[in-house]
């Protein structure tokens, strides 16, 4: 039995044959590259596994591709055998030629003490289809200004690779969420979407390249 490694998700039971394809279908070899998380179908079937989507056929054509069932998580492994979790398969944000997590962004950000909650997602750009976008609620003590958003885009140059560092950080009083509790990412989509039809720029929303002091650091 493996023991915990703080971040990682473990390991896959060993009822269930679970392994990582990428963009094309063929299992990922390498540690460390992100992929989907899928169910392998061809060595036997999981009894926790459900059947079907009854009278959704476009859903399944969507889940059961080739021998797999694609969870709809993006994850990767590490040379050690750890799982870490990437993101929704639907929620990763496409940056020129990368494929950025949001949950990598949003944990580097909290570990920043000013701040709360933090959600990122996509925003689209007409260069690299995407920005990184981050959302932030601050903590108490905390308020907006060009100076905390320049501290943390420094925060995150410091712990993130360069392409996942975020070009945008918008200060909100909240974030749209689920009666359960969790991240409406798709409605921040949404609304950043029609920000940008619009040409529009809110109050406390700053940046990348406002920032000449950035210039000298990872771009």
């Amino acid at each position: 039995m493996k023991t915990m490694r703080k971040g990682s998700f473990g390991a896959p039971s060993f009822m269930y044959d679970v392994t990582l394809v990428d963009d094309d279908g063929k299992e990922v070899t390498e540690p460390d590259e992100p992929g989907y998380i899928v169910v392998r179908l061809d060595r036997w079937r999981a009894m926790g596994l459900f059947t079907e989507y009854i009278g959704n056929p476009e859903k399944m054509a969507g889940v059961f591709i080739g021998d797999y069932y694609y969870t709809g998580d993006r994850g990767s492994i590490d040379k050690d055998g750890y799982w870490w979790f990437v993101g929704r398969s639907d929620d990763v944000i496409k940056s020129s030629d990368y494929r950025v997590g949001p949950f990598e962004v949003e944990s580097a950000l909290v570990e920043h003490p000013s701040v709360m909650e933090a959600a990122v997602v996509g925003s689209p750009d007409p260069n690299r289809y995407q920005l990184v976008k981050a959302c932030v609620i601050l903590a108490e003590g905390y308020a907006p200004s060009p100076a905390l958003a320049l501290e943390l885009f420094q925060h995150t140059i410091d712990v993130l690779a360069k392409f996942k560092i975020p070009r945008i950080i918008e200060f909100v009083e909240e974030l749209p969420k689920t009666i359960s509790g969790k991240i409406r990412r798709v409605e921040l989509r949404e609304t950043e979407e029609k920000k940008k039809e619009d040409a529009a720029v809110s109050p406390n929303e700053y940046f990348y390249h406002q920032f000449p002091e950035l210039s000298s650091r990872k771009k």
